[in-house]
């Protein structure tokens, strides 16, 4: 038996002409990939069985990164200028929090603190592009 998805989303088609939507999409991929590399060393135990408090971070800027692009499209997609300011505050917070926690992480015990150098870069031209796609909207 087949079942149909009749799900259809509204997903602009200029969204993937956007340096920002581009921008936040190699973000989450890049911070994804430093996040398993840190992973691997910030993981074991310490000798006194006490784990590494740095390994939470290292979700995080999984999690914030991830956040970026839906938040892109809802500011893109809101009609009402409160509902629009209300996503682009939302992106402005997530973003200080990513580039907070890279800082954070680079202080951690583990090889993949250069990456976070990398990041921290995107993150800033990503913060470039916020300020001049908040004043197309």
């Amino acid at each position: 038996m087949k079942i149909a998805n009749n799900m259809t989303y509204q997903f602009p088609k200029h969204l993937s002409d956007l340096p920002i939507y581009n921008k936040a999409i190699e973000i989450f991929i890049l911070s994804r990939s430093i996040s398993s590399y840190l992973n691997q060393d910030l993981c074991g135990l310490h000798p006194d069985g006490s784990e590494d408090p740095n390994i939470y971070f290292s979700g995080d800027i999984v999690q914030q990164s991830e956040s970026l692009a839906p938040e892109i499209l809802k500011a893109e997609q809101a009609r009402f200028s409160d509902h629009k300011y209300r996503h682009i505050h939302t992106l402005n917070s997530l973003t200080r929090k990513l580039y907070n926690n890279c800082k954070r992480l680079e202080n951690s015990n583990s090889d993949g603190r250069d990456f976070l150098k990398l990041l921290r870069k995107e993150i800033g031209h990503f913060k470039q592009l916020q300020r001049t796609w908040m004043l197309s909207l």
